[in-house]
């Protein structure tokens, strides 16, 4: 059996149609593909300097200090507020430790310290000053050294 005139018209325009889909869709995966050459670059083009900014180096477990208050660990990883928290007796280092790196207020710290809140407060503003001139003398060295 024959396909009359009018299917065979309907025929060919399905089959020019995906022919123009084909057509287009191919055309439109090799531009994207000029366009991602154009964008990209190989590793073997980088410079040096770039080379190095495409990678970090971890420092895990490099410089870190850990300080307990209350059993909790608390992990310092820079030396110089390492060294200033070293420098000071434990009840005041354990307020500091609670204040700024597990972040209680001073009447949580006074209910886990037995102490009350106006004490803690005392003790943390006039240990940051104490901290802040310990930080300011090991700064002033270490630029000395240089």
């Amino acid at each position: 059996m024959k396909p009359n005139n009018h299917e065979q018209s309907k025929q060919h325009a399905f089959d020019s149609f995906c022919k123009k889909i084909l057509k287009h869709e191919a055309r439109d995966y090799y531009d994207e593909l000029k366009r991602q050459n154009s964008r990209e670059i190989t590793f073997s083009d980088l410079s040096v300097k770039e080379m190095e900014q495409l990678h970090t180096v971890d420092k895990y477990f490099v410089t870190e200090q850990i300080f307990t208050a209350l059993g909790l660990d608390v992990i310092v990883t820079d030396d110089v507020i390492a060294g200033a928290l070293e420098s000071l007796s434990e009840r005041k280092r354990d307020i500091i430790l609670l204040s700024y790196f597990l972040e209680l207020s001073d009447r949580e710290i006074g209910d886990k310290l037995n102490m009350l809140r106006s004490t803690v407060q005392y003790q943390r503003t006039s240990t940051l000053r104490q901290l802040k001139k310990f930080m300011e003398v090991d700064i002033y060295e270490q630029q000395e050294k240089k």
